[in-house]
């Protein structure tokens, strides 16, 4: 089975379901660092830093990647050098293969 980190995001323009509670089980174990919402609408991790400089070039790396995906993370720098990260597919109102291929990229920044 291919990696999710090695697959690249398919524009999504609704239409589909959101994943299944089986689904996200399934996919979660290649992020396992990523938090599941209760809801299942979105999956989200907090990267830590030593200094702010680090924290923004992360958020830069995070953007350059999330642009060459086409698929878009909420990002959230705060404390100074802490960084969250927040992926949802917003046309389906939930969880797609993008949010876990991208948090699967960005678990190799």
């Amino acid at each position: 089975m291919m990696h999710l980190s090695q697959k690249h995001c398919v524009a999504c323009e609704g239409g589909v379901p959101p994943l299944t509670s089986e689904q996200v089980a399934g996919y979660r174990v290649q992020v396992p660092e990523w938090d599941i919402a209760a809801d299942e609408k979105s999956i989200s991790r907090e990267f830590v830093f030593e200094n702010f400089k680090e924290a923004l070039a992360f958020v830069n790396s995070v953007g350059e990647i999330a642009e060459a995906e086409g698929h878009h993370p909420d990002i959230n720098l705060h404390a100074y050098k802490k960084v969250r990260i927040s992926l949802s597919t917003h046309a389906i109102g939930g969880l797609s293969e993008n949010d876990f291929i991208l948090g699967a990229k960005l678990d190799r920044l």
